[in-house]
């Protein structure tokens, strides 16, 4: 009697899934993974002298079997990052269990066609970064970025977006869970916030490996707002997100508003290390044209200091006060003393949808 396709098949997902799971790394892999993770960090670490100081660590705790009690990969993976970081005192750093890495990431090699078909299908899938983009009552646009996928990928979003907002009596950008992403992509997303004309030279990259320096500055976008910014901050702004909050207050374009941000500004790349490992090494360090260093370890602090929580509130009720400032007529003021007392007191009105009543 045949045997149905389908019962062949629920037997053949049964096997498949009752199969061992890959033993965990032995003591000599992990020892080599360790030793191939040391090499990479000294030849492509930005800082030569913390790099041998660094790999000499790791390596001293590996050749003592201090990785020895990780009990899976990923369990080593995580100990080993955490060890980098504390030794590095560099957050960027971290160890990953990523078998699909196959050769390290070259920062000269431009995406290929299929790299850059899948870049925008990914992007597309989460709205390009834009969590939130919002007309709040007052007139002011709100627009929450979470990341900043490469340019050819967002770039016509980050233009649609402006053009929604670009009548808006005030912008705010919500960078509180925005933990990074391409250069490019802030420098062009800042490019929307300058006159035509007024070009800036936002922020540089010096690349150890290959010894270049990448200069970004604004460029040509159609839609352009040059009205009030305000940008939102907390611990968890990272890496990207923090140039971009960093490159608006150097700029003296926006008034910051939040909690100090997370503290990373070395950028980099993932490194293989064999047995399915990887580890992500700080290759580059960001260097601003105005002041001439950057936010490493320090973090940026916002010019008003507020819990992250509220500085959304705290932003947009500065925005209704300036209006306040301005107002004439009896019944404007009114409401706008009413919008920023609900502000203040997160007492905003629930939009209606039941039909008014006699229509």
């Amino acid at each position: 009697m045949p045997v149905p396709r389908a019962l062949i098949l629920s037997a053949l997902a049964l096997a498949l899934s009752a199969q061992p799971a890959p033993a965990p790394l032995s003591s000599t892999q992990k020892k080599a993974a360790v030793e191939a993770l040391c090499k990479a960090f000294r030849a492509r670490y930005v800082f030569p002298d913390v790099a041998d100081k660094v790999a000499e660590k790791l390596a001293a705790k590996a050749g003592t079997g201090g990785y020895d009690g990780a009990a899976t990969d990923a369990d080593f993976a995580k100990a080993l990052g955490k060890d980098l970081r504390d030794q590095s005192q560099d957050l960027h750093c971290r160890v990953t269990v990523d078998p699909e890495i196959k050769v390290a990431e070259d920062d000269d090699k431009p995406p290929t066609k299929d790299e850059v078909a899948q870049a925008r299908k990914e992007m597309s899938s989460f709205g390009y970064g834009i969590t939130r983009l919002e007309r709040l009552p007052g007139g002011v646009g709100y627009l929450e970025l979470r990341g900043f996928g490469p340019s050819y990928a967002v770039a016509s979003a980050y233009d649609a977006a402006m053009t929604l907002l670009s009548g808006s009596k005030a912008i705010i950008l919500d960078l509180r869970r925005n933990g990074g992403g391409e250069p490019e992509s802030v420098a062009y997303l800042l490019s929307h916030f300058f006159a035509e004309g007024d070009v800036r030279h936002l922020n540089d990259l010096y690349f150890r490996p290959s010894g270049r320096t990448q200069q970004y500055w604004t460029s040509a976008v159609a839609s352009r707002y040059e009205g009030p910014v305000f940008v939102l901050t907390s611990p968890r702004t990272f890496s990207g997100g923090e140039e971009c909050a960093y490159d608006f207050q150097t700029q003296k374009r926006a008034t910051l508003v939040g909690e100090t941000t997370g503290g990373g500004a070395n950028p980099g790349g993932m490194v293989p290390l064999g047995s399915g490992l990887a580890v992500f090494i700080p290759t580059g360090r960001a260097i601003n044209p105005i002041t001439k260093t950057n936010w490493e370890h320090v973090g940026v602090k916002p010019d008003i200091a507020v819990p992250a929580s509220d500085a959304l509130k705290t932003a947009w009720a500065a925005v209704v006060k300036e209006e306040l400032k301005d107002a004439k007529d009896p019944e404007e003021k009114a409401e706008l003393e009413d919008l920023l007392g609900r502000i203040q007191r997160d007492d905003l009105p629930k939009p209606i949808y039941s039909r008014p009543k006699g229509l």
